[in-house]
């Protein structure tokens, strides 16, 4: 949720303010175009072509221009970046001296688009007390407390976070994660795992973005987390209403879809009428014969229809009836003695 004192700072009226600073009409253009404070961010390239220069006449006038306004702001001649410093301040100090762009722009405005991550990102790069990492194939946009980090300590601290989730094997709480991390503060351990883009989060538990307890990519991924979060088993119907209860990006799915892929993949064992268990749990594919027929190999002696019963039930969740039946009428079990029975071969 935006802060209420946050939101009285309009990010459009700090940026315009500020390239209003800039002397030329081109280099606003060029500062404006590059950090996507109007419209999407711009390519070198892109701009040079507009604007008839080179790619790298684009990059050198960008640096000059964005170190001016950075000695500027630190010179207290732009009041405007003085204030919204205050306000990221506040709020970084609240996530241990870190938090993710996208983050913060949800806590200070109240329409926390793209373009206005763009805004603040830039905002923040020229702010003294702060300092930036921008979005790469590695890392999120992040912005921290330079009094604690500087760029290549952030990075490393990131990365730290990243390496011991995956040294850990499985998603786990990030209270546990900071511990095993050496990180004290559990907030702090919080921010650093969501800049990384190898990790992501599902049900407070964080774990390797290719993992699919924490970023399951399809429908059997889905089942798999509810059945295993869930710790028993579930009717498919169950199954259903708990995808569309999730916290999952996409949760639109048939019951039907659900009930198809509990069918195809191996992963699931049906153990009951529509009642679907994990494999992993030790359960085996097969029907009620087959259980009784592997109750009775394992045993290697007749057994009586109550602890035949009993077996079964450990494995499959059905009517006892149902497994008296198989008994009864199925010719690969004799009957032996009363109540009593072994395999016919």
């Amino acid at each position: 949720m935006p802060d209420p004192i946050a939101t009285t700072l309009s990010t459009e009226n700090i940026v315009n303010e500020v390239l209003q600073s800039i002397d030329r009409e081109r280099e606003r253009e060029i500062i404006s175009r590059r950090f996507g404070l109007f419209e999407r961010k711009e390519t070198l390239e892109q701009i040079g072509e507009l604007l008839g220069i080179t790619r790298e006449r684009v990059r050198q006038l960008e640096k000059a221009v964005m170190q001016k306004l950075r000695t500027t702001a630190e010179n207290s001649s732009l009041p405007q970046i003085e204030e919204f410093e205050k306000q990221v301040l506040q709020q970084i100090e609240k996530t241990g001296q870190v938090i993710r762009v996208s983050e913060l722009t949800i806590k200070i405005v109240a329409d926390p688009s793209r373009i206005e991550q763009s805004r603040i990102a830039f905002l923040c790069s020229l702010c003294p007390k702060l300092i930036v990492i921008t979005d790469d194939d590695t890392y999120h946009a992040t912005v921290a407390n330079n009094s604690t980090y500087n760029e290549k300590n952030l990075k490393e601290a990131i990365s730290k976070v990243a390496s011991t989730v995956s040294s850990i094997g499985e998603p786990k709480t990030i209270d546990y994660i900071a511990k095993q991390a050496g990180i004290k503060d559990n907030n702090q351990a919080r921010s650093l795992a969501s800049a990384s883009k190898q990790l992501t989060s599902l049900n407070d538990k964080w774990g390797l973005v290719r993992w699919p307890l924490v970023n399951p990519k399809n429908i059997r991924d889905k089942i798999y987390v509810i059945l295993k979060d869930n710790g028993r088993h579930m009717h498919f119907n169950e199954i259903s209403e708990a995808i569309k209860a999730s916290d999952f990006k996409r949760k639109d799915v048939t019951t039907q879809a659900i009930h198809n892929e509990l069918i195809k993949d191996k992963r699931f064992v049906l153990i009951g009428r529509g009642i679907y268990a994990l494999k992993e749990w030790g359960y085996e594919k097969g029907t009620v014969a087959d259980i009784i027929s592997q109750v009775l190999r394992e045993a290697n002696q007749p057994l009586h229809r109550d602890e035949i019963v009993k077996r079964v039930l450990k494995s499959r969740f059905v009517k006892e009836t149902t497994i008296l039946l198989n008994l009864q009428g199925k010719s690969q079990f004799k009957r032996v003695a009363k109540a009593t029975y072994e395999l016919s071969e």
